[in-house]
């Protein structure tokens, strides 16, 4: 796929549908063959500045003071790649086929691959 002048969410839930596999013509709901699915050009996606700079993630480590808050805009001028994958992540079925469904997710910034 490619993200080039695409908006995050929607981005995010063509992604998330296409790791589930049910773009695919022979999709069946209770068989788990999930393609390897590839985005490049994440650096050319389209944000809104005021969306990201109020969506904040948050971390706990489990010990007393272990809370990480930051923000979204934060994260997106360190790498806009991780900011694709949690909205992907977000959109995802939450049960045990979660992770391997990310697994198959491949991210590239400029025209790799």
């Amino acid at each position: 796929m490619d993200a080039k002048n695409k908006k995050l969410g929607r981005l995010a839930s063509e992604v998330a549908k296409a790791l589930r596999g049910k773009t695919a013509a022979d999709y069946l709901p209770n068989r788990t063959t999930f393609p390897k699915i590839i985005v490049k050009n994440v650096d050319k996606i389209e944000f809104s500045e005021a969306k990201l700079k109020d969506t904040f993630f948050q971390r706990y480590s489990g010990y007393p003071g272990g809370r990480k808050v930051f923000s979204a805009w934060d994260l997106a001028q360190k790498d806009k790649r991780e900011v694709l994958r949690h909205a992907i992540w977000g959109m995802l079925h939450k049960n045990r086929l979660k992770k391997e469904m990310i697994k198959n997710l491949t991210l590239y910034h400029g025209e790799e691959k």
